[in-house]
């Protein structure tokens, strides 16, 4: 028996996607005290914020 894959239809661009998780880590890091967990958490929201810009240049048009 195989497993079938989950297909999910996308509604939203990447980039979008990208920065609603890098604003909603934010809001959690903000509700938190200073610490391990909320630099893990800032850390993944800048990682997000920079998957969203990579994926942004990459789809736009070349200027050369």
């Amino acid at each position: 028996m195989t497993k079938r894959r989950n297909r999910v239809k996308q509604t939203h661009w990447l980039e979008e996607r990208l920065v609603a998780r890098a604003e909603s880590l934010r809001e959690r890091a903000a509700a938190l005290a200073p610490g391990i967990e909320k630099d893990a958490i800032l850390k993944l929201a800048r990682q997000a914020d920079a998957g969203a810009s990579m994926s942004e240049r990459l789809r736009s048009p070349s200027s050369a």
